[in-house]
């Protein structure tokens, strides 16, 4: 949302920033390395609290900041808890919601969990919908959306890479790899922890002991229980550096100068193809399938050997290889904060 931030301001729209506060450390280097300074920060984030806990507290917390305001549109992104619960609490005061990164569809309401939820019930309520792509456009069309409302936009984390990527960027993780082929490591999805969690480690270890030219860097979520799991499959091996989360910044650097990427992740499935990296997806469905169509991503799922052989083959087999690093990124050109900075105006200016 920073780059989307950047494009309103740039049309002179008033534009108050409002963070929940989630994972403070992670958040001020993301909004740092933008220039966004937040207007509210609700500071909800507590330790060992559950999903009821923090729809509770953002709706708690927010709906003074919404009433004192009393925005004429309330712009929300993508999944997370934090969308749903500001889009509730929107919807309450019956102010107008723009749902940016609408559309994107499992059609399984447990994977992933909870943002498969979070997304639909957004769609219910938003006025204006900014699709990344045709065929999220398509879902919401398909649900009774308004197709008035839908709009196709790429996405603003393509724009993103443009504030953060860097030809001069070092990193001790970048000499560490030298003369090696870097492999980015994310995980960390809810429905993911437990044995799923444990199978994805065991692959990456069979991957590391299985080719000795290969290093995989773990930036490690802060999750206690992904800690205390990470703690247990790679303490004794070189060829996987855990390390604390990076900021925006870093990992971008860092996913532009790797061999590939393994992920549970969703965003990073868009990312990395900018970068013409072949995306390893350990999951066993995907919102963004455009990106398996297009042959830059992969779904591999969550079991052990067919993470390994799928990794292993990208770095055995050079034709494998080109071929996902060689397919065309369907997210995005770049200009998705233009397109719906542009759009937010217009229908202001209807407002007014």
């Amino acid at each position: 949302m920073c780059p989307v931030v950047l494009a309103l301001r740039d049309r002179g729209i008033e534009t108050i920033v409002c963070v929940t506060g989630q994972h403070r450390e992670m958040l001020e280097s993301v909004l740092s390395s933008f220039g966004v300074v937040p207007d509210y920060n609700l500071a909800i984030m507590k330790p060992g609290q559950t999903l009821f806990d923090i729809n509770i507290s953002i709706l708690e917390h927010l709906r003074p900041v919404l009433e004192v305001e009393r925005p004429d549109l309330v712009m929300v992104h993508g999944d997370t808890t934090t969308t749903f619960a500001s889009s509730l609490a929107a919807f309450y005061l019956q102010i107008p919601v723009a749902h940016v990164e609408a559309g994107l569809r499992t059609y399984n309401i447990y994977s992933p969990f909870p943002e498969e939820f979070n997304r639909r019930a957004v769609s219910i309520v938003a006025k204006l919908n900014f699709a990344p792509t045709d065929t999220a456009a398509k879902n919401l069309a398909k649900e009774g959306v308004d197709p008035a409302s839908i709009y196709v936009t790429g996405n603003t984390a393509i724009d993103a890479l443009q504030y953060t990527v860097k030809d001069d960027f070092d990193h001790p993780i970048i000499k560490w790899a030298s003369g090696s082929k870097l492999i980015l490591l994310t995980a960390h999805r809810r429905e993911n922890l437990g044995d799923s969690m444990r199978q994805m480690f065991r692959a990456v270890r069979m991957v590391a002991d299985h080719n000795p030219d290969v290093k995989i860097v773990y930036p490690v979520h802060l999750n206690p229980a992904i800690r205390e799991l990470v703690d247990e499959c790679f303490s004794d091996i070189e060829a996987v550096k855990c390390i604390e989360p990076l900021d925006v910044v870093d990992f971008h650097n860092i996913m532009a100068r790797s061999y590939l990427v393994l992920t549970d992740s969703g965003g990073i499935q868009e990312e990395a193809p900018a970068f013409d990296k072949p995306v390893l997806v350990m999951r066993n469905t995907t919102e963004r399938p455009e990106g398996v169509e297009a042959g830059t991503s992969k779904l591999v799922g969550t079991k052990c050997e067919g993470i390994f052989e799928q990794c292993n083959e990208l770095i055995n087999d050079s034709y494998a290889y080109k071929k996902m690093a060689n397919a065309m990124n369907p997210f995005g050109d770049g200009k998705a904060c233009d397109r719906i900075a542009d759009i937010v105006l217009k229908e202001l200016e209807c407002v007014k």
